[in-house]
Parts: C-alpha cells; structure tokens; sequence
C-alpha cells in the first residue's frame, strides 16, 4: 500500500509517507493480536493481578477503545504490549502477535527495533516525557536517526515536515524551542509528531488528551482520527471518557479489575450495553436530555488488584450480584453481532439487557 499524503502551507511543502504491508498477513488479518496477556507483580504483599487474560485485536485503520476506571489495568496492557514495565517484578504471559511475532519472547534489543518504529505510544503527560533540556527538532531527530539512520541533518528536515504535519503554528521557529516553552496542546501535537515519525503501523494513545480543556482536546482527537484515516495506522485510545469513545472509536474493550468484561462495535456498546459496569459508567455521565439534580455514582471502589479473590470482581458493586457472581468467574460470552460480555446475570438473561442498571 502507497500512500502519499500532502500539506501545503507557507513554504508549499508536500510530505509523503510511504507504508508497505507485510506481504504474508491476509488482508483482513489484525495487525496486532493481544491472546490472554497476564501481567502480574510478585511484591512482599503477594502477587498483583494488574492484567488478568486479555485479549483483543487492532486492524490497520481502526481505532480500538479501551475504557474503564483509573486502576483497571489499561495503561498496564499497554505497557505490556510494549514490553515497557520492568521484569522483574512483573511477569508477562500469553502472546501479543505482530506479524506472526510474539513481542513478549523477543529479545530486548529486537524490541527496541519496533518501539517508537513500527509500534509507537503516545504517553499521558507532555511535559514530563518530553526531555526538558533538549529543543523538540532535535527530540523528533533523535528517533528517526536511531531507527532510520539518516544524517543529521535529513533528521531535522523530517522533524520540521512532522511539525507541519500536525499543525504546529510557526514550526520553523517552534523547532528550536524547549517544551516548557510551548503549550499544553502544542507539546501533546510534538507528542504525536514524535510517535508517528517513523511511520508506525501502531499507535498506541494512553489518555492523549487528559489536562487540556475541550477545543485542544477536540483538535487532538480530530488530529489523531485524521492521520488514522490517512496513514492507514491502527490505533489503541486509552480513555476514562465515554464522550470521547463516541467521537473516535470504531469498537470499544471495556475494561475492570484486569480483565475485559465487554467489547463491542462503538455503536452496539451504546445502544445496548450488557454488562452491569458499562451500564453504569454511562449512567454516570452527565446527559442534555436529563435534568437530575446529582449525577449517578457506582458504590465503593474499584479493588486492589493484590485483594481479587474468586468470583466477579463488580460483585462486590452490582446491584444485580448473586451468590454464583460471588463464588465463580465469568467468562466472556458472544452475544452474537460480534458483541462479548463477561456476565452470568446478562448471559443466564437474569434480566433484561437493555434496561437500564
């Protein structure tokens, strides 16, 4: 596949990517498969089931959503993927396929072959992963001559087409300036420059728009779904924020305690959600064509990955539990148009699925 992609601005530059896809991976095959990865941390208190068997899918051109509260593992997975939390203490098991490779046995310095190259991350916080003592050209250079080899200068020209290409204002003089210098829309747009400059298949984005306020925050996502369509990337969006699922995703993994207890089309997740907890994150959003003095809250916590015992995890939460949620685990169920949840009370049709929780 070539594409070429165009920008034209003062200086009529004209930038072109071109992505080749791997010769022996059907068309419809997903680029990267993640197959019941564990991420566990053997500490003094016992062990850590941060992730607990997840699995999922990204295909080129796709945004996968991955929703859930702060503690629930998705960061952590994606970490995962990347090989990024330090062993020990962790230990990593299952498969996370890409292009027939398992990431989680190669060794460290093929890893660091597809990091920031063929599989990139955008990182919650600008201003802490940013160097503070080097300009933001040089910061972009630095990835494109590791894995791309290019003189120093070459690196600077491809640093300056990647600031023009996501929009940054004045990128000849922005070059050569420092992150404290910029605004929070403007590091997180050298964040994505960053993560795209080695024309990644994957992009993995991990809250990329917590801290800033509603119209950076819409221009980044309109950034990021633009260049998803363009550049034929698929994309992983780690987020809190069900608003921002319903603008960018095409499915959507929810996630709790470690686990993945539903996933479905963007669509089918918000006309008919199943699952106790995805009833009750929406629930819990403000809404225009509600007039409710107090927004819906979930009762208690979510619980410490080191305290999970057997049974469900939202049990402890739901208004729906029975003594059988409490005593076993379940396991994810195809409810048919490519819809899954983990749920005996959805599943056993205890009651019915699309009322509200």
């Amino acid at each position: 596949m070539h594409l070429t992609l165009g920008y034209r601005g003062n200086c009529d530059l004209e930038f072109a990517m071109t992505f080749t896809q791997h010769s022996t991976r059907p068309a419809n095959a997903p680029l990267l498969e993640v197959l019941n990865l564990k991420t566990w941390f053997d500490t003094l208190a016992g062990t850590v089931r941060s992730v607990d068997g997840v699995s999922y899918q990204v295909h080129a051109g796709q945004t996968l959503g991955i929703v859930g509260e702060s503690g629930c593992g998705k960061s952590v997975t994606a970490l995962s993927i990347l090989r990024l939390v330090p062993t020990p203490p962790a230990r990593h098991s299952g498969q996370v396929l890409f292009h027939n490779q398992n990431l989680l046995e190669l060794s460290e310095p093929d890893m660091r072959a597809i990091r920031g190259n063929q599989i990139s991350m955008i990182f919650q916080e600008p201003m802490t992963s940013l160097n503070p003592v080097m300009s933001i050209g040089h910061q972009i250079a630095e990835s494109v001559r590791l894995h791309q080899k290019m003189t120093q200068h070459q690196a600077m020209e491809r640093s300056l087409e990647m600031l023009r290409l996501v929009q940054i204002p004045e990128p000849e003089r922005r070059i050569n300036e420092y992150p404290h210098q910029l605004s929070g829309g403007m590091r997180q747009r050298v964040m994505i420059a960053l993560a795209l400059v080695c024309k990644p298949q994957i992009l993995i984005a991990d809250e990329p728009t917590t801290a800033l306020d509603v119209t950076i925050q819409a221009q980044i996502l309109a950034l990021i779904k633009r260049l998803r369509v363009e550049l034929g990337m698929g994309v992983i969006l780690i987020t809190h924020d069900l608003g921002v699922v319903a603008e960018s995703c095409d499915r959507v993994a929810v996630m709790y305690a470690g686990k993945k207890v539903e996933e479905a089309n963007v669509n089918d997740l918000f006309d008919q959600p199943l699952h106790p907890y995805t009833k009750a994150l929406m629930s819990s959003m403000p809404s225009m064509n509600k007039h409710a003095k107090r927004l819906t809250e979930i009762p208690g916590m979510v619980p410490s990955p080191k305290e999970l015992g057997k049974g469900c995890a939202f049990s402890a939460r739901c208004s729906h539990s029975s003594s059988k949620c409490q005593q076993e685990t379940p396991q994810l169920t195809d409810m048919g148009s490519d819809h899954v949840v983990a749920c005996f009370v959805v599943t056993e049709e205890q009651f019915n699925p699309i009322a509200q929780a």
